[in-house]
Formats: C-alpha cells, structure tokens, sequence
C-alpha cells in the first residue's frame, strides 16, 4: 500500500477517535505491566476491575515476589488462565528485583526476558508506561484491520507488526494500536463489520461483502 494512502487512513481514523487511549488502568510502569500480563485473553474491563481491588495494597515488585503463590492466584483468579498468569507474575517480579534493580526495564529486548511478557507485551509497555514507541502491537483487532485494509497479508502477529513497521511512518507509531483497536470495536468487528457506514470504505482493499 502507497505511504499516501496510509497516512490518509491514520489521518481519517485520528479525526474519528481523537480520544482512542488504552483503556488499562494504571499508575505506574510495573503496574502497567502486571494489567497488560493478565490482559491476555481477558478484557480490559475485568483487568481495571481486578487490580482495583489490589493495586492500593499490592503494586510493587517486591510485593509480588514475596507474596506466595496461592495468594496471586486468589488475587487475578477471574482474569482466566490465573495458575499460569501468577507464576509468570512472580517470576517476573524476581527477575526485575535480581536483574533490574526492582525497576522494570525500558528496552523492547529487556522487558521480552521477564517471564510472561512478550513481543505485544513489551510493545504496550513501551508505548504506555515510557512514551517511547518501538514498535506496533498486533492484537486481534489489529491483525483483522491489517488484513482487511490491506496493511499485510500476514497471519502471525509478529509478521504483520513488521509489514506495520515498512509501511506506517513512525509518527503514528504513538496512535496507530489504539485508532485500529477503537475502530475494531466499534465499526471494523469480527462479525458483523459496519462497512456501509465505514469511513474507510473507499480506501479498504478487502470490505466484507
């Protein structure tokens, strides 16, 4: 797709969600990063309801590292997958206690070595808890705009941010995962996309018949 054309689509989709943020909740960068943990196959809504009922009293690394098992568990327990969630949640703890001076890192390939956080991961910590974009996360409204639009014609979320990345100047970096996700939900759906009242319509190279 020609730089033309997508920046007239980041430009469109700008002016129609001028308040598209992330919705996660959080104060700091390591509680930015315990919400995008159990985000995983969760909804923003359960995480925010989640961890503010333990943020005020469980929000450091050492408070993690410390707390037993069980405990973490009974903690996140509605936010699915918990048994897993809160072993990565400690070990992760640990390792930025032993590693990183108890403070979560600030690079794409340091965060990536804490137990649990992966490319997207890293990319939303990055983007939310330092302002320092280094890339695109691809969740499944990304991955389904991408394709759809006609960013990438890639499945694998880790292939299509790097079709993003040859493609989207890095201006809109900072707006393009929050713009995609907003017109996701409210227009671009899984089922059922609005295509009609759509305003890409005339740009989208693959519209859902």
């Amino acid at each position: 797709m020609k730089k033309e054309k997508i920046v007239e689509i980041f430009n469109i989709l700008k002016k129609e969600y001028p308040d598209a943020k992330c919705s996660l909740d959080f104060n700091t960068p390591f509680e930015m990063m315990v919400a995008v943990m159990l985000s995983a196959q969760c909804t923003d809504e359960r995480v925010n309801q989640v961890t503010k009922e333990f943020f005020p009293k469980y929000h450091t690394p050492e408070d993690f590292a410390n707390m037993p098992l069980k405990d973490i568990e009974k903690l996140i327990h509605s936010c699915g997958f918990y048994k897993n969630k809160a072993k990565n949640l400690k070990l992760a703890s640990e390792k930025i206690l032993k590693d990183f001076h108890g403070e979560v890192p600030q690079t794409m390939e340091e965060l990536m070595s804490l137990p649990g956080v992966g490319r997207k991961s890293a990319n939303v910590i990055m983007l939310e808890a330092f302002n320092n974009p280094q890339g695109i996360a691809v969740d499944t409204h990304v991955r389904r705009l991408s394709n759809r639009i006609g960013f990438s014609k890639q499945k694998e979320p880790e292939k299509i941010e790097q079709d993003l990345l040859k493609q989207i100047p890095k201006e809109y970096y900072q707006d393009a995962n929050h713009i995609l996700i907003y017109h996701g939900r409210k227009v671009c759906k899984s089922q059922n996309p609005d295509c009609e009242h759509c305003p890409l319509h005339a740009l989208c190279e693959n519209p859902v018949k």
